[in-house]
């Protein structure tokens, strides 16, 4: 196997408006899709969001639950300050902050926020190695 992920697939209540968080808050670039997914292309893979109760029959596991899952999802940046601009554009298209940028026990700097379906993402910037498909 050649180890590597092609895709996350996020389940969401709420297609719309994730699709409106993704699009046009982040900004990332969608695809064509039918209407009962949507899906963006990422440097190097894709991000699918699905009806929460759809994926979850999909998989053949309960809907219902919550809090933490267990899963971040982590965007690397080059900087400190791009951290923040992260962090800002996400609460900007209704994100909720749940950690703010600051130094991290490993020597670079992270924040986190929640999606609008509580989906967390940590953005972080690493000093000593890049972390991704090649730096832009």
């Amino acid at each position: 196997m050649k180890p590597r992920i092609s895709m996350i697939t996020l389940g969401v209540t709420d297609l719309p408006r994730a699709i409106n968080f993704y699009e046009q808050g982040l900004g990332l670039p969608r695809m064509d899709s039918s209407p009962e997914v949507a899906f963006f292309t990422l440097h190097g893979s894709w991000l699918g969001l699905f009806g929460r109760e759809a994926l979850a029959r999909d998989a053949g596991v309960p809907a219902e639950g919550s809090g933490f899952s267990g899963v971040t999802l982590a965007h690397n940046v080059a900087s400190e300050a791009e951290v923040e601009a992260v962090l800002a554009q996400a609460i900007a298209a209704g994100a909720r902050l749940v950690r703010p940028g600051q130094p991290t026990a490993w020597g670079g700097y992270a924040g986190y926020f929640a999606d609008p379906d509580g989906h967390l993402w940590e953005v972080a910037w690493n000093p000593h190695v890049w972390v991704g498909p090649g730096e832009e």
